[in-house]
């Protein structure tokens, strides 16, 4: 009879064992249907750009700032990408993330505790029930415990979590890239603006002291009586329009000066600088395809894997149907007596399986997986939009540099006609052939005309700018070299390779 039980609880932990290993495998050939892997969604590339450049090399990911040929420029940008506020910020939005993927991977591995507690206590004698005869008025409790808890991710739970976790993680480094990219385009297009803004306010001092000039001697001539008080008026008027202009200019150069403290990380401030907008060298345009932005494009990439994370959170979401499988264990010492704390017979232990499900939830699981499903739906719909809208800003500003080349032979022929036609038009006054307000209405044209050839200088350095940006490329690691201590950034490859 004894052997006979003996067989039957044998039989009874081997069908359990049984049960249990089909369970598990079964869990984990369900795992696979329950969350499902990303795969990137179907994206219409077009072949070429509207506008096509012809170069000899792809300068997309050179340090094209270098190209300008200004060290004042060069030493901003270094010191932008030390100390710039966004940067610092996006940097540690990095390392976040990066501790968040590491806690999230920690639930592959079992998670083991200790507990100890010692305690010594007294009972009262004035009870409403006496002690017993052998009970202990005073009495002492040793207690050390070693658990481990280690849940088996048969549906996915895990391995998805840590997957939304990772994409989460590389998304905020695309975002630190992203503000890299930003920050050094920013700070070349403002400090061009500065330059052009200087060759603006030199443009006006010059012809302010030209009219100052022809106001003095007009004033010397109605002296004279030799011209009316009309002319006299429009000499004037015209030298009041260009002065009212230089503290404009003025005003303007000093914000743009702050603008740039700013993007430094210093406070406001003069910038320093020796070189002058005529003699800075314009860029070659960067090369490249319209599928290269794909994988050069902080933005895109970070669209992506927000869109990963997303697709890994439903699957989170969807394993909360099944079951949660883990095991436990539990050993220690307990004793009343410290001298038999670590003897055989104060020892314990205990293991088992634990499994928690859901029976009903009034529809919660349901509510959150149509959360999930939307929010996917979501970034999907955002990623696609990103992604025309680097192929727009590329072609706006393929043909903003073109377009702007070409108006800038334009201006630059029409300041010719212009100081020939003052030449002239003086020339002619000098001989009494022609009124003064043919002179002015030449001055007044050709100072409007050395303005605006300034202004287009400024945007054609400015849509480069844009374009290189809009481009990205990998000066975007060469630019990381730039940023000191390096150890302040995190290594993406190495953390995500655990």
């Amino acid at each position: 009879m004894k052997s006979y039980t003996l067989n039957c609880v044998n039989r009874k932990k081997m069908t359990i064992a049984k049960l249990l290993i089909v369970s598990l495998i079964a869990g984990l050939l369900a795992g696979c249907t329950v969350t499902q892997d990303y795969e990137r969604p179907q994206i219409d590339v077009p072949q070429d750009w509207r506008i096509s450049y012809h170069a000899a090399a792809d300068l997309a990911d050179t340090v094209w700032w270098e190209q300008f040929k200004d060290e004042t420029l060069n030493k901003l940008i270094s010191t932008a990408l030390n100390d710039n506020k966004d940067l610092r910020i996006a940097i540690a939005r990095v390392e976040r993330f990066a501790g968040r993927m590491q806690a999230s991977q920690a639930g592959y591995y079992p998670q083991v505790g200790y507990g100890g507690d010692v305690s010594r206590s007294q009972q009262s004698l004035e009870r409403a029930t006496p002690l017993g005869p052998f009970t202990e008025r005073i009495n002492s409790n040793y207690q050390a415990v070693f658990g481990i808890g280690w849940e088996l991710d048969v549906w996915g739970r895990i391995k998805r979590s840590t997957e939304a976790a990772r994409a989460d993680l590389l998304a905020a480094e695309e975002g630190r890239r992203a503000v890299v990219l930003t920050l050094v385009s920013t700070l070349a297009s403002s400090y061009v603006e500065l330059l052009s803004l200087d060759s603006q306010l030199q443009i006006s001092r010059r012809t302010m002291a030209s009219r100052e000039e022809w106001v003095r001697i007009f004033e010397t001539k109605s002296k004279g009586g030799q011209i009316s008080e009309l002319e006299l008026a429009q000499v004037r008027s015209a030298f009041e329009e260009v002065a009212v202009t230089i503290p404009a200019l003025e005003r303007r150069i000093a914000q743009q000066e702050n603008y740039i403290s700013l993007l430094l990380g210093s406070n406001p401030g003069l910038i320093e600088r020796d070189n002058t907008l005529e003699k800075l060298i314009m860029p070659e345009v960067p090369q490249g395809i319209p599928s290269d932005l794909l994988i050069r494009r902080p933005d895109i990439l970070q669209s992506e894997q927000r869109l990963i994370a997303a697709n890994a959170r439903i699957g989170v979401t969807r394993t909360q149907y099944f079951p949660t499988i883990s095991l436990t264990g539990l050993l220690g010492f307990v004793s009343t007596d410290l001298s038999n704390f670590l003897q055989g017979s104060s020892n314990l232990w205990e293991y088992g399986v634990g499994l928690n499900g859901p029976l009903f939830t009034g529809g919660r699981i349901e509510g959150e997986i149509i959360q999930s499903e939307a929010l996917y739906q979501q970034l999907l719909y955002h990623y696609l939009q990103t992604i025309q809208t680097a192929f727009s800003e590329v072609n706006d500003s393929l043909i903003a540099i073109k377009k702007q080349k070409e108006q800038l032979v334009v201006e630059k022929r029409h300041v010719l006609v212009l100081n020939d036609y003052i030449r002239y038009s003086q020339s002619r006054y000098d001989t009494g052939y022609t009124p003064y307000i043919t002179v002015l209405d030449a001055q007044r044209r050709l100072y409007a005309a050395e303005i605006k050839y300034s202004q287009t200088q400024n945007n054609i350095f400015s849509a480069l700018v844009s374009l290189y940006k809009a481009m990205a490329g990998g000066w975007l690691t060469k630019a990381d070299q730039l940023i000191l201590p390096l150890n302040e950034v995190v290594n993406i490859n190495q953390l995500i390779l655990k």
